[in-house]
């Protein structure tokens, strides 16, 4: 057991409905101090093996649990999250460094929402049936089986239960493994659905390193569907793994996302979305990094940019008052720290940070801006606040260098003009757009990215097509 900010955590496993220890152990450090927080149980093979063992036992009788009795015990988890909404923002702010006023007023409420979401949607799922010639088309969601979610750091519950909330919906049991530097929520969780009645083995929490239990995890036989969110060469990794047994994929992952500003835009707006991109530290995924302003405006909108990031508040997240916390672990930082050296030898112009905050220490990463890029900071995900400043004279020019990506997860555009907006979105390589808005983020839209940014989609019908086997049964004409 460890105790953060008076919350008792559990460090063990989570494995058919009981804790399981493990013969090592790795130590889990806060990133607001690189003090210690817990000695966490390090599975391995023999973790991973009895996680989907438990799961696979457990997976027929949960398949066979009617849409109405799963609907209500994933509801019954929501309340209990709801009821622990302080206990799961400080565990996980000191867990990832995010902010205490971001987990208690956003994240952990969309955690709730998660499992209220998929829990109605479930109740809703369907499709007409058809005739073909007389005979009648009836198509259902069978359940897969097991599910091995492999999740993130950066907002590791709620993207956790982006995954978990649909596959159980749809009557798959579940492994998940947890970040390793991020692994306390997911064990809280694990006590949260217990207590909510979920049946032991349906919901598996095995922590440890990617190469010592998400290899097995993810290469073995009796899994049926793996959902990951993460770096391009672990998916590929991953994908290698998965391929002997012919495992459906979901990768949910990089990204280099732009902000198209055209001199149509409310500067002001344009302005606030561009400084929006520093949130979670710049640790997020669908950040714009890439800012891409049109010439006749970018003077402009550079000085309001400079004048609005200059006032973030950067310290101690648990600190309500703050704006940005510190890079979640002394590994990142140092690569977030080598890309901004890399780019500054490029001959990249710092408008705006540029380095480590060394007033506060540690982890913290001063708000970045680079002007006169190189390739490699326009090209790769830094997955810090970093963010690049260039300009372009033509809406074509603009679309071209929105596009230069390897990724496509996202994009965002700043214009007066909802014919532009149109013209403008139609030709972005992205799995979403946002027009005059950021990270406005619905259930039912379909989320994913596009080339190296991801394969396949989430959330509505979209999550149950991937949790699921899809049947059509025809049925010929009964005889009267």
């Amino acid at each position: 057991m460890a105790t953060i900010a008076g919350v008792a955590v559990d460090t063990g496993h989570w494995i058919g409905g009981e804790r399981v220890s493990s013969a090592g152990t790795f130590t889990d450090v806060s990133p607001i101090d690189e003090r210690p927080l817990a000695e966490v149980a390090s599975g391995g093979a023999a973790e991973a093996e009895a996680a989907v063992a438990a799961a696979h036992r457990a997976f027929p009788a949960w398949a066979r649990t009617s849409r109405e009795e799963r609907a209500r015990l994933l509801h019954a988890i929501a309340d209990g999250v709801e009821k622990r909404i302080e206990d799961l923002a400080q565990v996980e702010t000191h867990d990832n460094g995010a902010l205490i006023r971001s987990h208690r007023r956003g994240v952990m409420p969309r955690v709730a929402h998660n499992f209220r979401f998929f829990a109605d949607w479930l109740l809703n799922l369907g499709h007409d049936d058809f005739e073909t010639r007389g005979h009648t088309n009836h198509v259902s969601w069978d359940p897969a089986g097991v599910c091995a979610l492999i999740t993130p750091w950066n907002a590791p519950l709620m993207l956790a239960t982006w995954k978990i909330a649909p596959a159980l919906a749809a009557g798959n049991t579940v492994v998940l493994k947890p970040a390793e530097w991020t692994p306390l929520t997911a064990s809280l969780l694990a006590d949260i659905t217990a207590e909510a009645g979920l049946p032991d083995g349906v919901f598996n929490v095995v922590q440890g390193y990617g190469a010592q239990v998400g290899g097995p995890l993810t290469a073995h036989p009796d899994v049926r569907r793996i959902s990951f969110t993460g770096s391009v060469p672990t998916a590929r990794t991953i994908a290698a793994a998965a391929a002997p047994n012919l495992t459906p994929l979901s990768l949910e992952l990089g990204g280099k996302s732009p902000l198209l500003v055209f001199a149509d835009a409310d500067l002001d707006l344009a302005v606030d979305l561009a400084v929006e991109q520093y949130d979670n530290a710049g640790q997020v995924c669908l950040a714009a990094t890439r800012l891409l302003v049109e010439s006749s405006v970018a003077d402009e909108f550079t000085a309001r940019f400079i004048e609005k990031a200059s006032r973030l508040k950067q310290g101690d997240p648990r600190d309500e008052a703050t704006d940005i916390g510190p890079q979640v672990h002394r590994k990142h930082f140092e690569r977030v720290d080598g890309f901004v050296r890399r780019a500054k030898a490029d001959g990249a112009s710092a408008l705006l940070g540029g380095g480590p905050n060394d007033d506060l220490g540690g982890l913290f990463y001063r708000p970045t801006l680079f002007a006169n890029p190189g390739a490699e900071i326009v090209s790769e995900e830094v997955f810090g606040p970093v963010l690049t400043l260039q300009t372009f004279d033509t809406e074509g020019q603009a679309v071209a260098m929105a596009n230069e990506t390897k990724f496509g997860l996202a994009a965002t555009v700043a214009t007066g003009s909802p014919e532009r907006a149109e013209r403008v979105t139609a030709r972005l390589v992205a799995g979403t757009v946002w027009v005059n808005c950021f990270f406005v983020r619905d259930l039912r839209a379909p989320f994913g990215g596009s080339r190296q940014s991801g394969v396949g989609r989430e959330g509505g019908d979209w999550s149950f097509d991937f949790y699921c086997d899809l049947k059509n049964t025809v049925t010929a004409p009964w005889e009267k």
